[in-house]
């Protein structure tokens, strides 16, 4: 039968400082930054659907607006931001100038609100380039920003016997145009594009290409916005995990170090604040907010959790010998055991499976129990 962690704990839940879980938080957010995302595409050419769909918000509500120059607005929350350049249609004057000049002033702004990879959109339907849309991407590319060509819409066709997908014939005759570009004369179409990618962010086939658009974004962000990427989108949970396992494992470690010399069941609180920060981190790789998830009662009640007599003699009677004392291994294990439950339940929330009000409560269902 299990035993429950909160047994004869309770009466300890405020002497458990909740501060290294909301302080290690605040660290990791600030350690991985903000993903910098610029988008370019006509009206109606799906950009909200498409952000939304791999990041889990719609550009329009990713936080504040900021008209920073013509054409060119800036939104932002804490892990992603979004230039957005609007108003380049056919038939606009001087886009490639435009384009020019707002590059000139996002170059002038902080480190944390550069572009990192651009998503250059238009239809699957179209079946060529406008020059306008060749002249942008030369710009882009100028500046020295990766583009990638992101085709959307796209009406994928589903194989009724294996069940893949398929994107149609043009499109495919499209990306292959945009992979090799010629004019009407046969001659070659300078087109610096990193990577095609043929999407559909909702309607038939949703979902289809994004996974490939994630996997490409991350290949061409700089190096020390990888992580930052990884954390910003939402579609790609095994990312996540590359991020916060490291986490689990550092304070597995830290646990061992702590309990060298080895700590009475009496006194197993005292690992409470190397497993609250490791919380705080895992959690900000969620991009959770924790102000929202849990109160301050709550946090400290979730330390004594963690860190209960009740669990740590579980954990004892796991390891013949142990006795009455919380050893190097038992350490080691409580922690790690408590960071995959945390990795878990945050997971949980990340999917909408469980609503940030229940937190509290749904809590102590994935509480490492033996």
């Amino acid at each position: 039968m299990a035993t429950d962690p909160t047994d004869g704990v309770d009466k300890g839940a405020t002497e458990i400082d909740d501060q290294p879980f909301i302080k290690a938080s605040s660290e990791a957010r600030r350690l991985y930054g903000r993903f910098n995302l610029a988008i370019v595409g006509g009206t109606g050419v799906g950009k909200s659907s498409l952000v939304n769909a791999v990041f889990g918000r719609d550009r329009a509500k990713v936080g504040k607006g900021l008209p920073v120059t013509k054409g060119v607005n800036y939104y932002h929350d804490p892990s992603l931001g979004i230039w957005d350049f609007e108003g380049f249609e056919i038939g606009s004057t001087s886009p490639a100038e435009t384009i020019r000049s707002g590059l000139e002033t996002i170059s002038q702004r902080p480190d944390d609100e550069q572009i990192a990879v651009v998503w250059y959109c238009v239809l699957a339907s179209a079946d060529r380039l406008t020059q306008t849309d060749i002249d942008l991407i030369r710009e882009l590319d100028a500046a020295g920003l990766p583009v990638i060509l992101v085709m959307t819409k796209v009406p994928w066709e589903k194989n009724p016997v294996t069940g893949k997908f398929k994107a149609p014939k043009d499109a495919e005759e499209f990306r292959k145009w945009l992979e090799d570009p010629e004019d009407a004369n046969g001659s070659p179409i300078e087109l610096p594009l990193r990577r095609v990618i043929l999407t559909a962010a909702q309607g038939r086939g949703a979902g289809q290409g994004l996974g490939d658009l994630v996997a490409e974004t991350l290949a061409l962000s700089p190096e020390d916005e990888k992580d930052s990427f990884r954390i910003a989108q939402r579609l790609n949970l095994p990312m996540k995990r590359q991020l916060a396992r490291p986490v689990i494992a550092s304070a597995a470690s830290l646990a061992t170090a702590a309990a060298a010399v080895p700590i009475p069941v009496a006194d197993a609180a005292a690992l409470a604040p190397i497993q609250m920060t490791m919380m705080g981190r895992v959690a900000a790789i969620y991009d959770l907010e924790l102000k929202a998830m849990v109160s301050a009662p709550a946090l400290a009640q979730l330390g004594v959790q963690i860190a209960g007599k009740a669990l740590a003699r579980s954990f004892i009677k796991l390891i013949p010998g142990a006795g009455s004392v919380i050893n190097a291994t038992v350490a080691a294990a409580l922690t790690a055991a408590t960071g995959e439950a945390w990795l878990r339940l945050c997971e949980q929330v990340y999917l909408g499976k469980v609503d940030l009000a229940q937190i509290d409560d749904v809590w102590r269902d994935y509480s490492p129990t033996f």
